[in-house]
């Protein structure tokens, strides 16, 4: 999680009763952070915000929106790369299921460059991620760093 998806939440949750940040289980992709660890940064950057809830899911999006009677997906849109393969998902989306709506939302501009990709890269060459990301993940991913350490 970046603060560019913090902020999106944030602005979000002024605009929709509830704001749901789905995590989708993957077993294809080997992230930095197991889902479980996710859940928890998230719910940790969250807390005491009763209208931010986080969940897991698998499969296709639109079927979790319609299982918990949503009717909307917020995305971010940080660049114009971005835009295309959003654009294509939304509109299968709205194929696969009318009735859910694709809401874009681009991020403040002091975090439109920031990836999730790019924050691992930095953080593990030794650069600095204060101020990317929640305090939780910068504490979680030193954590990370030394546990490799320990290891070798």
């Amino acid at each position: 999680m970046t603060n560019g998806h913090v902020d999106i939440i944030e602005r979000g949750k002024h605009l929709f009763e509830k704001i749901i940040v789905a995590i989708l289980v993957n077993a294809e992709k080997s992230p930095l952070f197991s889902t479980e660890e996710r859940v928890e940064i998230v719910r940790e950057t969250f807390r005491g915000q009763p209208n931010v809830e986080v969940d897991t899911f698998d499969g296709l999006l639109v079927d979790y929106v319609e299982r918990r009677n949503a009717h909307v997906i917020v995305r971010g849109l940080r660049a114009l790369s971005d835009f295309e393969t959003e654009f294509q998902m939304a509109l299968m989306n709205r194929r696969l299921s009318p009735n859910v709506e694709t809401v874009f939302m681009m991020p403040a501009e002091q975090y439109t460059y920031i990836s999730s990709r790019i924050i691992k890269e930095v953080f593990s060459l030794g650069g600095q991620v204060r101020g990317l990301v929640p305090e939780i993940v910068v504490t979680r991913l030193q954590e990370k760093k030394k546990g490799k350490s320990n290891v070798s």
